[in-house]
């Protein structure tokens, strides 16, 4: 069983330094090379392909989205991107983002050094997650990385009877996923008109990308779409994406459906986590819900789902053949949790008309 064979280009040395030492401090992980930018990177590709890249997007000589598109025009691999946590930096990631790329690994200007150190899991979990995704699938199951315990959705809103207190004829749509989910949410979200089902999204982002996300495809959609604030209203032609580092929960006051973002700890290793999300669908809106999970790698959102389809819901997962990562939605399956299983392109239909 081969190792996964890492490439990072960042201009910057001290992250070529740290990156290359953490992951290869991990068995499953092998680094061919660290390049200073994406000129010396392609010589070195030339000697070697990698299995998965680690890429900055700012850098001399040519930036990481062209180099991206580069890459995904001539030869499709799994790129993760290592981006400046600013909300600046968020706008050029949505791009990459776009462009192609599986995932986003967050960096500071400050204190670079120990921030990709406390980071460790969630960098070789990004690779390994890369690894698997469709743009190019390795021949061998990867080993998992270690990890800490996973909390539940109870961590956040206790179990208990999902059946919505009062009937309501409005449908709500939750949607959740992960690696690969920037792009599915384009591609659903775009083909929806602007009378649609009010709609609540988890996508795993880090905090300060989702707003930047939403912007984006707000200026791509007929209907509206916006990072969820605390009390926002859930209404028809309107989608919400849970904020990085919060919890979303759908909340209901008579035939009203809206949000509550709270803090709380990472459920699932998530925060925002779908489990959180559909379990509180499941209570508040019951039958006249929609729960859909798409691409992504783990297993968060499977048991919401659940809990969604044995209030009523009508609960969707995106197939094996269109996902980037079929994770997420396969384990949805496997727990029973799915009614439907349907490639990405008819996900809008089943929205409008189901």
């Amino acid at each position: 069983m081969g190792k996964i064979n890492v490439l990072i280009v960042d201009d910057s040395a001290v992250v070529r330094q740290v990156l290359t030492a953490l992951l290869e401090d991990d068995p499953a992980i092998h680094v061919l090379g660290a390049a200073a930018d994406p000129i010396f990177a392609m010589e070195r590709m030339r000697r070697q392909w990698p299995d998965v890249i680690v890429l900055d997007v700012e850098m001399p000589r040519m930036d990481g989205i062209s180099f991206l598109k580069k890459i995904m025009a001539e030869r499709p691999t799994p790129v993760v991107i290592c981006s400046t946590l600013t909300e600046a930096g968020a706008e050029t990631t949505m791009q990459a983002l776009s462009a192609g790329a599986v995932s986003i690994v967050t960096k500071p200007k400050i204190g670079l050094k120990r921030f990709l150190e406390d980071s460790t899991s969630d960098i070789v979990g990004a690779v390994k997650a890369a690894s698997h995704a469709n743009v190019r699938r390795l021949a061998a199951p990867v080993p998992q990385v270690k990890v800490t315990p996973k909390l539940s959705a109870d961590a956040i809103l206790p179990a208990g009877d999902s059946h919505a207190l009062a009937q309501t004829t409005e449908r709500i749509v939750a949607i959740g996923t992960s690696t690969g989910g920037t792009q599915a949410l384009e591609v659903v979200l775009t083909a929806l008109p602007r009378v649609c089902p009010g709609i609540v999204i988890v996508q795993h982002m880090p905090e300060k990308f989702t707003a930047a996300f939403a912007a984006r495809l707000d200026s791509l959609c007929r209907i509206e779409v916006r990072e969820a604030q605390n009390n926002d209203r859930v209404i028809p032609g309107r989608a919400l994406i849970a904020p990085g580092g919060k919890h979303m929960l759908l909340k209901r006051s008579g035939a009203q459906y809206f949000v509550e973002v709270v803090d709380g700890p990472l459920v699932n290793r998530h925060r925002p986590s779908v489990d959180v999300l559909f379990r509180s669908v499941a209570k508040a809106a019951g039958k006249n819900a929609v729960g859909i999970i798409m691409t992504g790698m783990g297993d968060d959102g499977a048991a919401g789902l659940l809990e969604m389809r044995n209030a009523n819901a009508y609960t969707i997962a995106q197939d094996e053949a269109s996902c980037v990562v079929f994770g997420m939605p396969k384990e949805a399956i496997k727990r029973g949790a799915v009614e439907k299983a349907m490639p990405l392109s008819a996900i809008p239909g089943e929205i409008v008309n189901g």
